[in-house]
């Protein structure tokens, strides 16, 4: 059989916000003693998050590139910051609101610093429930019938990796985007460069995907890369990542693009569907509710469960 680079989206595909971001932002306000409501908070958040999205695009990786900018850890801070400040704007106008000019609006460094490691942990996030018997069935699978490699492909900064691990998804230290060497500023800055400089110094450190059986191989971010999904370029990258990692365990290494098969599982149908499809990929659709079942094109490959996957794939 052909070796097959199974790739999945994260959020919302592997795992899902605990509780209502909004609702999450007003829990760590309240243990500063900052009263805000998760109502005030929703359109606070998705007017921030928009705006820093346009004026920062990709968690400001260009001006991070050029030492402008600290990349996702100062976007969030921006995100978080701005998110307080417009609710909190508009809730001082309240009878009830103990703000009544700005210097009393000022977040907490501490504030910034909870909200940034509950977002990248199980204090924020939740596996799906079929995610822990997929990976199980998958790396039973791996072990017996085919060579496979998984990688987790997203729209995301550097923490998708420490979320995953978090919710005990086990990953091996096989992360890499299109930069290669290049350490971008991020939440996992020191992590990489930890795993670059041993592999340097020892060539062939990498792990073997068949060897380690993690239940991922490698996690792939637009920060990383550098193009967001449905961008081709995240998917060419995807496929030369597994790759090297094939390389490294010792394999054919004369497999070209036509070798592989090639599939994509993600919730979002223009960045995950079209955009693997529209790069010669196989997607599935992934619609974890009827609503989102309903609207997907006729003739969308769609599932309801990463189980019915293993379906497809004559896994079970």
């Amino acid at each position: 059989m052909r070796p097959l680079l199974l790739t999945l989206d994260a959020f919302n595909t592997l795992f899902h916000p605990r509780h209502p971001i909004p609702t999450q932002y007003a829990s760590s306000a309240s243990a500063f003693n900052i009263p805000i409501s998760s109502s005030a908070l929703q359109p606070a958040f998705r007017a921030s998050f928009k705006a820093l999205s346009a004026s920062h695009p990709n968690y400001g990786r260009d001006l991070a590139l050029r030492g402008q900018y600290a990349g996702p850890r100062q976007w969030w801070e921006d995100v978080i910051r701005s998110s307080f400040a417009r609710a909190l704007a508009e809730s001082k106008s309240k009878s009830n609101s103990k703000y009544h000019n700005s210097s009393e609006m000022e977040v907490p460094d501490a504030l910034i610093e909870d909200l940034l490691e509950r977002f990248a942990s199980a204090r924020g996030y939740k596996l799906y429930e079929d995610v822990g018997p997929f990976f199980r069935e998958l790396r039973a699978c791996r072990e017996e019938r085919r060579r496979v490699v998984i990688g987790v492909v997203s729209n995301s900064d550097d923490r998708i990796s420490s979320v995953l691990e978090s919710l005990g998804v086990s990953i091996d230290d096989a992360r890499a985007g299109e930069t290669g060497h290049k350490l971008l500023p991020g939440f996992e800055e020191q992590r990489e460069k930890t795993i670059y400089e041993h592999r340097n110094a020892s060539p062939g450190a990498g792990s073997s995907p068949l060897q380690a059986q993690k239940d991922v191989d490698f996690v792939l971010t637009s920060y990383q890369v550098g193009a967001e999904k449905p961008d081709r370029l995240i998917w060419d990258v995807a496929l030369r990542k597994a790759q090297s990692l094939d390389n490294v365990s010792g394999f054919d290494a004369g497999d070209t693009e036509g070798g592989w098969e090639r599939i994509h599982v993600g919730d979002d149908y223009g960045k995950d569907y079209r955009g693997a499809t529209d790069a010669g990929w196989k997607a599935y659709y992934l619609a974890r509710d009827d609503e989102a079942a309903a609207k997907a094109p006729e003739g969308t490959r769609t599932i309801t469960s990463l189980l019915d996957l293993l379906l497809e794939l004559e896994y079970k």
